[in-house]
């Protein structure tokens, strides 16, 4: 009776340190690109894209490439192997998730805000509350 328990004890602990060693290592951060660009890691990098700059979607490769600016402005090109994403064009902010590869933030997903047709600018918020 006490054997089992000692191995029942033991295949518990066993799962959990490999549950604790996946989700540590899938454990993405947030950064800058700067940040990026030294750790080698995939990352998560919130920012704006410069429309000035225009983007790009070719769509023989289904490759969508566009500038962004991370909140320290400091720009990188993105390159994303998919279609560009929804509202891309209204979006307040981005979030690219991905890896820096030879001076480039290869995006493996990309997240967009767009602004909410829920709030109210600032005088519409006065006269609904006079």
């Amino acid at each position: 009776m006490k054997t089992r328990y000692i191995i029942g004890s033991a295949i518990v602990v066993v799962f959990g340190i490999i549950a604790f060693i996946s989700l540590e290592g899938s454990k993405i951060e947030y950064t800058d690109i700067s940040y990026a660009r030294d750790s080698g890691k995939k990352v998560q990098v919130k920012g704006v894209w410069l429309k000035e700059k225009g983007s790009d979607y070719d769509s023989q490769n289904n490759r969508f490439s566009f500038t962004m600016r991370d909140d320290k402005k400091n720009e990188t090109k993105v390159v994303y192997e998919g279609a560009r994403p929804n509202n891309f064009e209204i979006a307040e902010s981005i979030v690219v998730k991905g890896r820096m590869e030879n001076g480039v933030l290869k995006a493996s997903d990309i997240l967009t805000k767009c602004p909410s047709k829920y709030e109210g600018t600032a005088d519409q918020i006065k006269t609904s509350a006079n």
